[in-house]
């Protein structure tokens, strides 16, 4: 199972982006869809999740800007960001919780990040 993020790149202050990550692999379900980021010397932090059945949550700097949104028959969730600023800049992951059948728990997948730069 793995997990493959895009949509990254760099914008303007102001500007808009919307990253894609789409879960991929032996799936049965997956619970929990999120995305962090991690700008350079700072500890990853979580920007937005979504559970299975539509209910999300947001860190407080986002709160407006971003919106979360996820399309549970393609495994797939995205993230739309509005009125960018230089310090939404860092490098954002998608995390899910995936379950690979029926019998097993949930997986913490993680994907390999996508640049997102916001210049002033």
């Amino acid at each position: 199972v793995q997990l493959v993020e895009s949509g990254g790149g760099l914008v303007q202050a102001g500007g808009s982006l919307r990253l894609s990550c789409a879960a991929s692999g032996s799936i049965f379900s997956i619970n929990y869809m999120g995305w962090y980021r991690q700008a350079p010397g700072k500890q990853r932090e979580l920007v937005a999740g979504s559970t299975r059945g539509g209910s999300s949550n947001y860190a407080e700097s986002v709160k407006g800007r971003f919106t979360i949104s996820r399309d549970n028959a393609k495994n797939t969730v995205y993230l739309q960001m509005n009125s960018l600023k230089p310090e939404d800049t860092a490098v954002y992951y998608c995390n899910a919780l995936i379950r690979r059948t029926l019998t097993t728990g949930y997986s913490d997948t993680w994907g390999q990040g996508t640049q997102v730069t916001i210049s002033s």
